[in-house]
């Protein structure tokens, strides 16, 4: 079981990575609104949900879910608030921010990770 979700998350993160390579590079595939549409869903709600790892799974995937549509429903308003719509700036951002908040979470599990292992050694 453990096997195949991480098989299943190695798929879905090259399908993101596809999806950011295509839209930044401006690739004509059949594919490109399911790859592309598929990171700008995925990676927010991924970064997010890897912040509430601790949680309850229902809840973390709840609240990833609704926060990669509100962080693309923001972005798009911004973008149009300042009338500077870009396809390539918005996967750029939202990569941006998917990769901030990754480095948040290694930050945060890097931190608990020492604080553990000092109260073992006690």
């Amino acid at each position: 079981m453990i096997k195949h979700r991480r098989a299943l998350a190695w798929l879905l993160g090259l399908a993101c990575v596809a999806g950011a390579v295509i839209a930044l590079f401006d690739i004509e595939t059949p594919l490109r609104p399911l790859l592309i549409s598929l990171f700008l869903l995925v990676v927010p709600g991924a970064a997010v949900v890897g912040l509430l790892r601790d949680r309850d799974p229902l809840a973390a995937l709840s609240v990833g879910a609704a926060a990669s549509l509100v962080v693309n429903v923001l972005l798009a308003q911004a973008m149009l608030q300042f009338d500077a719509w870009s396809p390539r700036a918005g996967v750029a951002t939202i990569a941006v921010l998917g990769g901030f908040m990754y480095v948040l979470r290694v930050l945060y599990r890097g931190k608990n990770m020492q604080t553990e292992q000092g109260a073992r050694a006690k």
